[in-house]
């Protein structure tokens, strides 16, 4: 089934799941008396509605710890093990925050354990159920991830047919790109197979969702090139295991039904920690837009009265997974700063600042419209500072894994904001990405404060670049 039609067919089979379990633990505690007397019944004319709210909270505890993220011919063991984790922490959360004055008696503590069963069994019936389904349509063919494989001559062959062993992995092989050790080729052999080149093409021409790359453990330049050319593109990096020492920290291994394969360059965050960053970012933006509303209308008339202009600058980026958005800015340039020249960095004394604008640099209340940007999705509080696409075309060229940066939601602020200055060269581009890249190795909601608290210092300092 499609990626749209197992996401409604999971949300609806965990409501009736839950709404199942809700139901259970309804009659046993308030009509089949299987625990203490218990001090509250409710009204019956308020029994669905609170069947219905306690489904909709299980809902929102699955989605927040990621068990609608794609889980494409993984191992159902591993799902219901995950399962039991969220249900834990659900029960945790909805007895001791709303009823912890029922855990006193040994009797509310077996209410509670069986509620936590009733969750877990219901939801993992249902989940089952919906795999199964998947498996049974992957068997016939149908839903099948769309996959490329990349290797040497001698291995494409041999590796199609490994593939095709374990059709429960659900892929299907729609091209290759044969390696080859000369440095002259043609676009494509008899086979059907291309040139590395033609990676980025293929992926999109041919709407591939999976790379399977055999490489062998010297061929370390090869695949530090195919990762540069996949980056950024909606696709998942699968490797031959016997290049795992190469890759080290940015793998992990999985087995596809008996299809030994290693992940490269996995989610940087978990599924958790996303839901809790994208919440904050949601909180604090709106908690800045409103309370500080006053101050930015000011700001906005100043800057419209000492220099021509709309007080708001519009520029197009580029944000996670290649796609283009347009940013917002107070406007801290004249209006024709780039009409000579094209487009250029910023610099330190850039005498295109108007004298209010440097003074929105420094104290980066010019950013303050990006926090319009986090509200709408395209932006993140913390993240590697958007790129211009004409920025972006030529330092993907010139930086191995430039475009790894669009794997995250692009951000206000950011470690190399914190850790580097202004953009003066391709140098300090490049210091730059080394920071990005460490930040999305890394990333983390303690390094997010960090950066935030970080941020906030240099701002009341006045030294912002």
């Amino acid at each position: 089934m499609s990626r749209r039609t197992e996401l409604i067919f999971l949300v609806l089979v965990d409501a009736l799941a839950t709404f199942v379990a809700n139901g259970l633990w309804y009659r046993a505690r308030f009509e089949w008396g299987w625990f203490a007397e218990p001090v509250y019944v409710p009204d019956q004319t308020m029994l669905l509605p609170m069947l219905g709210l306690l489904s909709l909270f299980w809902l929102v505890v699955f989605t927040f710890f990621g068990l609608y993220r794609e889980r494409y011919a993984a191992s159902r063991f591993d799902e219901l093990v995950t399962i039991v984790k969220v249900v834990s922490v659900g029960i945790l959360a909805l007895f001791f925050l709303l009823f912890i004055e029922l855990l006193d008696a040994y009797s509310a503590r077996s209410n509670v354990v069986f509620y936590w069963a009733a969750v877990i069994v219901c939801v993992s019936v249902g989940r089952i159920l919906v795999r199964s389904i998947q498996k049974m349509l992957i068997l016939r063919g149908k839903g099948l991830h769309r996959a490329l494989i990349v290797g040497w001559g001698d291995v494409l062959d041999a590796l199609h047919e490994e593939v095709a062993r374990y059709p429960e992995a659900g892929l299907d092989i729609v091209g290759g790109v044969r390696l080859r050790r000369d440095s002259e080729m043609p676009a494509s052999d008899d086979n059907g197979h291309h040139r590395v080149e033609d990676l980025p093409r293929l992926i999109d021409e041919l709407h591939v969702q999976d790379v399977l790359i055999a490489l062998g453990p010297n061929d370390g330049e090869h695949l530090m090139e195919v990762l540069r050319l996949c980056d950024g593109k909606p696709v998942t990096l699968k490797l031959v295991p016997d290049f795992y020492s190469i890759i080290g920290g940015m793998a992990r291994t999985e087995h596809m039904y008996g299809l030994p394969l290693i992940e490269v360059l996995p989610e940087p965050m978990q599924a958790w920690e996303q839901s809790l960053k994208r919440l904050i970012d949601l909180v604090v933006s709106f908690l800045v837009v409103v309370i500080g509303l006053p101050v930015w209308i000011f700001l906005a008339l100043v800057i419209r009265l000492t220099s021509s202009g709309p007080a708001i600058y519009r520029q197009r980026r580029i944000g996670q997974k290649g796609r283009e958005f347009t940013m917002y800015k107070f406007r801290t340039m004249r209006e024709d700063a780039e009409a000579e020249t094209g487009p250029v960095w910023a610099t330190e004394d850039d005498p295109r600042y108007t004298a209010v604008g440097r003074w929105l640099r420094k104290t980066r209340l010019d950013e303050v419209p990006q926090f319009f940007n986090v509200l709408r999705g395209d932006m993140s509080l913390v993240g590697p500072r958007p790129e211009r696409p004409f920025f972006v075309e030529k330092l993907a060229r010139e930086i191995p894994l430039y475009s790894r940066r669009h794997r995250v939601k692009p951000g206000i602020t950011g470690w190399a904001q914190v850790k580097w200055k202004y953009d003066t060269s391709l140098e300090d581009v490049q210091q730059k990405v080394k920071y990005d890249l460490f930040y999305i190795e890394n990333m983390s909601l303690r390094r997010d404060l960090q950066i935030l608290f970080r941020t906030i210092y240099t701002a009341l300092r006045g030294s912002g670049h």
